[in-house]
């Protein structure tokens, strides 16, 4: 039972940090940042908020800073929002995946674009 009270957890805390990143005014974290999944720990004082931000890299560290740096505010906020006795120290973790599944499917279309066509054998029709 314990797991779908964790689960809800990370998806309100998930949603309500999503609202609060556009109420921050640190100029490290970048306009297109975006929280993919939080995950709580069993004992909820723990949780690891996976970040993107749109742009390279560099722009998902200085993000990820520039949110560690805001962790007291944004947990604090949190806390009252949700109205949670105690609150999970948040851990910001950068995560480049949806730029490495972009770079992924750009191989693939190339390597589509490149392959010859493959003919049918002999005497049969597609």
């Amino acid at each position: 039972m314990p797991n779908h009270r964790i689960g809800r957890l990370s998806e309100d805390i998930k949603r309500e940090l999503s609202a609060l990143l556009r109420e921050l005014k640190d100029p490290r974290i970048s306009e297109m940042t975006s929280i993919l999944r939080c995950e709580v720990s069993p004992d909820g004082s723990h949780c690891k908020v996976h970040v993107t931000a749109l742009g390279d890299e560099t722009a998902v560290q200085e993000s990820c800073k520039g949110l560690t740096s805001a962790a007291g505010y944004l947990r604090r906020e949190l806390g009252s929002r949700l109205k949670m006795r105690k609150c999970p120290e948040l851990h910001f973790i950068p995560d480049t995946s949806i730029a490495y599944s972009a770079h992924i499917n750009e191989l693939l279309h190339g390597i589509a674009r490149n392959a010859p066509e493959e003919e049918a054998p002999d005497g049969e029709e597609e």
